[in-house]
């Protein structure tokens, strides 16, 4: 792959994944972007970051079944998991940043 079509795909990538953060955001959230990964913490009485890596899990089983299927996919399908993994990420970034610095310190700023 030149270097020109793998920037394509990676520039592609980010701005379906902005996109996608945008879209959720008010599909999702309220004021808090981690109320999911709060409430889910607080149901399962774990760590908000053991509640996303549950849900993590879910999207790499899903992509591993995929990775090992004979069957073909679209790229759309492909997108969308990948996508998932990726998003989760800066998600799970978030997380740490508010374990470490503590939601009212970092609303202080």
């Amino acid at each position: 792959m030149n270097n020109d079509r793998f920037s394509e795909i990676i520039e592609n990538q980010i701005a379906i994944i902005n996109s996608t953060l945008l879209q959720k955001q008010s599909e999702y959230a309220n004021e808090d972007r981690l109320h999911n990964f709060r409430v889910a913490a607080e149901i399962q009485n774990c760590k908000m970051q053991e509640a996303l890596g549950g849900m993590l899990c879910n999207h790499t089983v899903s992509l591993y079944d995929m990775i090992r299927s004979k069957k073909l996919y679209t790229t759309d399908k492909w997108d969308e998991k990948i996508n998932d993994h990726i998003i989760y990420l800066p998600l799970l970034r978030a997380i740490v940043d508010e374990i470490n610095y503590g939601e009212d310190e970092i609303n202080d700023k």
